[in-house]
């Protein structure tokens, strides 16, 4: 049975000296393999990957959605963002949310929610800026078009995930397209979606213009009209004008690595505030999964989401809260109120203005050493449910991110980008700016956690890229941080003993976590140059390592 799902499997790190690719779907992965091998590079299979997920995951991500990625250029040995992301609508204002809703929080499908679909914008910007320019768009989407019209067979979690969310798509006019017969697909069984493809073969044909104009366009600024929302086709078009989406990363350096992340209004600046608070305790000491080790990530990260959720914002005042929030100095002063054998009641943002002061992932590495690490989401399971007209993808629902307190950086309001929770990870090394890893792991507002936590187990515990995903997890909900009791997840696998010490400490803790729910510690993919995880054993820097998470129904190959 789909619930009785055991994670218990072995895998083996992937090895490769030229090129790999890792992806929740083995089909997937297999044509990110294709198009390196037909002359394409990071960038062209990152993007072909993409596509395909959109057709095979529609439920985690696709042309409704939004991407990030950070690419490694290896010509420079230079790390450049892509903020593939959306405004919301113009005539959007705090007042129609607030009309609403009776309980501060938009209805999960309402067109409110719907911000302008950023990925597809994200992913021309990817290719025009990073891909090779020897394989055309036609042909870096051909493989996700005939996997829509000749049909795929559904895979284990991403089955069981549309069958939870099927209610959901009926509640919406055009759901059943998302649908076998007015149900959701069996695991194992064939489904089409033509109506994706049709849209793929526009896109094809006519590039970023052909979404975010004409028929597809009306369609989707029509729908969320009807679903209570007030999105336009100028909205649309206007996403057409503005500048490339490159960004410029940030970054904190960590025991003699880089990680980078994607900006604001991404929350990867909480991942970066977390190891810089990180850095003043003896971890390894402590021990992988020991009480003390849980208990000091659990009080970091519920610190750095305090701040992360109070200042990441599409605002002004977010220029000087970047600085601030990513200032050792700062770090050692939120680290100051970790206490060894206590809770904090409360974990407030700090002052930064004193006088003191549901997502998918790949990963590629391509044969010249180009990497990109790209994710992209439409948030919830299938996002708002909004399908538009004859178009066959789920709108997402990232406006739900917005704060309805009026006085918020973060605030619902017109043209602005919303707290946006996928971001994608790569490490360096500092001085040499040479590739170390790119990876990522899914799952809202685990994503930093998980980034930090998969760092932790290869650098101070020396795991290979496997053995770091394939341990069992910590998960904080930080999502109520002040407004109501936080919970911390424990995954199977950690000792009993660990949580009742944990509750002695004064945690609320949910645990085990088993079966399918394990899926709330995210699902990652981690590429590495070289074993710079594990000192002791000599291993050449030009093998590759890849692990994929056992909590998808992925596949990592290289060659």
């Amino acid at each position: 049975m789909l619930s009785d799902i055991q994670f218990a499997s072995r895998r083996s790190p992937v090895l490769a000296t030229r090129a790999c690719v890792s992806s929740d779907v083995p089909i997937v992965s297999k044509i990110g393999i294709d198009i390196l091998q037909a002359g394409g590079n990071a960038a062209d299979s990152a993007i072909a990957m993409a596509a395909a997920m959109a057709v095979v995951e529609p439920n985690l991500t696709g042309l409704g959605g939004d991407c990030f990625a950070l690419f490694y250029r290896s010509s420079d040995k230079k790390v450049l963002g892509i903020n593939g992301n959306g405004r919301s609508p113009k005539q959007a204002t705090l007042e129609k949310a607030k009309a609403a809703t009776d309980d501060d929080n938009l209805p999960e499908n309402n067109g409110l929610t719907v911000t302008v679909p950023g990925a597809v914008r994200g992913w021309t910007d990817i290719l025009e800026n990073f891909g090779s320019g020897k394989i055309s768009l036609k042909e870096i989407l051909s493989p996700a078009i005939k996997l829509a019209e000749e049909g795929f067979p559904v895979t284990p979690v991403i089955g069981r995930d549309w069958y939870d969310y099927t209610p959901y798509l009926k509640q919406t006019r055009f759901g059943n397209d998302l649908l076998l017969n007015g149900r959701a697909p069996k695991i194992g069984e064939i489904i089409k979606l033509p109506l994706i493809a049709q849209t793929l073969k526009q896109i094809a044909a006519y590039g970023k213009e052909g979404f975010y104009s004409g028929y597809i366009a009306k369609k989707i600024a029509e729908e969320v009209q009807i679903a209570g929302g007030c999105m336009t086709v100028e909205d649309l078009e206007d996403h057409l004008k503005i500048p490339c989406c490159i960004v410029e990363p940030i970054s904190t350096d960590f025991h003699g690595v880089r990680l980078w992340e994607i900006p604001p209004v991404g929350q990867g600046l909480i991942a970066l505030l977390s190891l810089n608070i990180l850095e003043g305790f003896d971890l390894k000491v402590m021990g992988h999964n020991s009480a003390d080790y849980l208990h000091t990530l659990a009080e970091t990260f519920r610190l750095a989401f305090a701040d992360g959720r109070q200042y990441i914002a599409d605002h002004e005042i977010l220029k000087l809260a970047q600085s601030v929030l990513l200032d050792k100095n700062y770090a050692s002063k939120r680290k100051s109120l970790i206490k060894a054998n206590s809770v904090l009641s409360l974990a407030h943002p700090g002052d930064l203005f004193d006088s003191d002061s549901n997502t998918t992932y790949v990963s590629v590495i391509d044969e010249e050493g180009n990497a990109c690490s790209f994710i992209s989401s439409l948030y919830q399971s299938f996002g708002s449910g909004i399908v538009p007209e004859g178009c066959g993808f789920p709108l997402n629902n990232r406006g739900l991110n917005f704060s309805l307190q009026f006085d918020h950086p973060n605030v619902f309001g017109p043209a602005k980008f919303p707290y946006h929770t996928i971001i994608p990870a790569m490490l360096t090394e500092p001085e040499s700016n040479n590739l170390l890893a790119s990876y990522g792991v899914v799952g809202r507002f685990m994503q930093p956690q998980g980034h930090v936590q998969m760092l932790l187990n290869m650098l101070i515990f020396g795991m290979d890229p496997q053995t770091a995903l394939d341990k069992p997890r910590l998960f904080v909900n930080t999502e109520f941080y002040q407004e109501k009791p936080y919970t911390i997840w424990l995954e199977d696998g950690i000792a009993s003993e660990v949580k009742e010490k944990l509750q002695s400490f004064g945690h609320n803790i949910k645990y085990p976590v088993q079966g399918f729910d394990r899926i709330r510690f995210g699902r990652g993919h981690i590429i590495t140059r070289g074993t710079w995880w594990n000192k002791s054993e000599s291993s050449s820097d030009n093998v590759l390592w890849v692990g994929c998470d056992p909590r998808t129904d992925g596949l990592a190959l290289g060659y």
